[in-house]
């Protein structure tokens, strides 16, 4: 395994473009709801990876849209756009955000897993 707290067997290795990792990073999310609203919400991830991540929203949103995240801890920004939803969580819905390119550093992981840095290639 390449990190501590890697998820993924060898058939999903396959599928992904990069290994996620469980880590709980704050986040803020801004974007605009399903009913065109705008909104901004502190929340958290469940899982990384470096072509996005896997978090939790209480904002109603929709599949191909795009959000801001925050990384609460360094200030970076990152825009990224809905790929899939997964089940509920707390009554929260479970998103996944995929970002336009490969950002490992997005996460500050140090060090980052290996198949990261093959991924910016």
């Amino acid at each position: 395994m390449d990190a501590p707290g890697g998820v993924a067997n060898s058939n999903e290795r396959e599928r992904r473009r990069s290994l996620r990792v469980l880590l709980d990073v704050p986040i803020v999310v801004r974007g605009q709801s399903v009913e065109s609203k705008p909104f901004q919400e502190e929340t958290f991830t469940i899982s990384v990876s470096a072509n996005g991540a896997l978090l939790v929203l209480a904002a109603k949103v929709a599949v191909g849209q795009t959000l801001l995240l925050t990384n609460s801890e360094t200030r970076d920004e990152q825009e990224g756009r809905v790929a899939r939803f997964g089940s509920p969580h707390g009554g929260l819905s479970q998103v996944a955000v995929e970002f336009p390119r490969s950002v490992a550093e997005f996460w500050h992981i140090n060090p980052p897993p290996l198949s990261w840095a093959r991924d910016k290639a």
